[in-house]
């Protein structure tokens, strides 16, 4: 095995996210703010085999999770192909995805070994998810979600929060975890990234979600894990649970364990750090990129890319400098 990629803080890097495309058939605002995005041509992104090789690598560094995203990671040609290629490495295989083709994908989740999928959703009106996402797929989305908890599949719902928008719907939410065991909630802070219009008062916080969900249900803490991203919590009773991701007023960048590559080849240490590695030129070039890796992960901040935090001044200056959310990944 290759020295596993450990940051100046200690922290040892086994998550590796990887972004097939920037692509999407949604249009949420926080994630791609224009209609008239202007998207990376098919010769700048990573082809199937060269996926496969660069996970090998990182496989071989130590990476024990690898998560597809995108965009939407199911709306490329070769979506199947990439899935069953990772289904082969040893390591564990899930994805994010707004489940609009999840149905077609069914076997190839199974054959590679899939066993849970995170699904993007923020509403649970149709009329509020048509204004949100500028599509027509709520009812969709519902069944395909359905069908692959009937097949088995664990399912975590992403939901971004945003202050007037969507934040009345909390508790509708946390409803889904009552009586489904395979069914967890992930409630998401409104974060900063490029043209998505991001202020302070559109953020419902940590403890304002706490707070709302106190005021209906009675629930508990679960013990955490090394890596949690999400503090999480169950109702009593409950089948499912529901956590919250808290980058901006509780982050967790203390047991930072992720990695991720653009769908472009570029390798970002964190969501919010402007820097990136190419590792997709050297790769094609025939070289070995796991020194760059280790470069990079040399210089990871302890936090937030190196930012001193979440201010709208820095929204409009720091964060603006960064990809659209979107042309990253999650």
């Amino acid at each position: 095995m290759s020295a596993p990629i450990i940051d100046t803080f200690g922290r040892k890097h086994t998550y590796l996210r990887i972004s097939l495309t920037d692509k999407c058939n949604l249009r949420c605002t926080y994630c791609m703010p224009q209609e008239d995005m202007q998207f990376m041509p098919s010769k700048w992104l990573m082809q199937a085999d060269e996926i496969r090789a660069l996970s090998e690598i990182f496989v071989e560094m130590g990476v024990e999770k690898i998560r597809l995203t995108g965009g939407e990671p199911l709306i490329r040609k070769d979506a199947q192909q990439i899935i069953s290629n990772l289904g082969q490495l040893n390591t564990s295989l899930t994805l994010t995805t707004n489940a609009v083709f999840a149905d077609q994908f069914i076997p190839t989740f199974k054959q590679a070994g899939v066993q849970s999928l995170n699904v993007s959703l923020d509403t649970l009106r149709e009329e509020r998810f048509k204004s949100i996402t500028k599509r027509d797929h709520f009812a969709l989305t519902l069944s395909h979600i359905r069908l692959l908890l009937n097949e088995g599949f664990v399912v975590k719902i992403n939901m971004v929060v945003m202050r007037g928008i969507n934040e009345d719907e909390v508790n509708d939410f946390v409803r889904l975890t009552l009586d489904e065991p395979n069914l967890h909630v992930r409630f998401i802070e409104f974060m900063p990234f490029k043209g998505n219009q991001w202020d302070m008062s559109k953020i419902v916080s940590y403890a304002d979600l706490l707070t709302t969900i106190g005021s209906e249900f009675d629930y508990q803490p679960i013990q955490p894990e090394a890596h949690d991203t999400a503090r999480r919590y169950h109702v009593n009773g409950a089948g499912g649970t529901f956590g919250i991701i808290s980058t901006v007023t509780h982050p967790f960048c203390a047991g930072c364990n992720r990695i991720r590559l653009t769908a472009d080849g570029k390798l970002k240490n964190c969501l919010f750090d402007t820097s990136e590695m190419d590792l997709l030129t050297p790769l094609r070039r025939g070289e070995d990129v796991r020194a760059l890796i280790h470069q990079h992960f040399y210089k990871k901040h302890f936090a937030h890319g190196g930012h001193a935090g979440f201010t709208e001044q820095q929204a409009k200056t720091d964060y603006e400098q960064n990809r659209q959310m979107i042309a990253i990944g999650g």
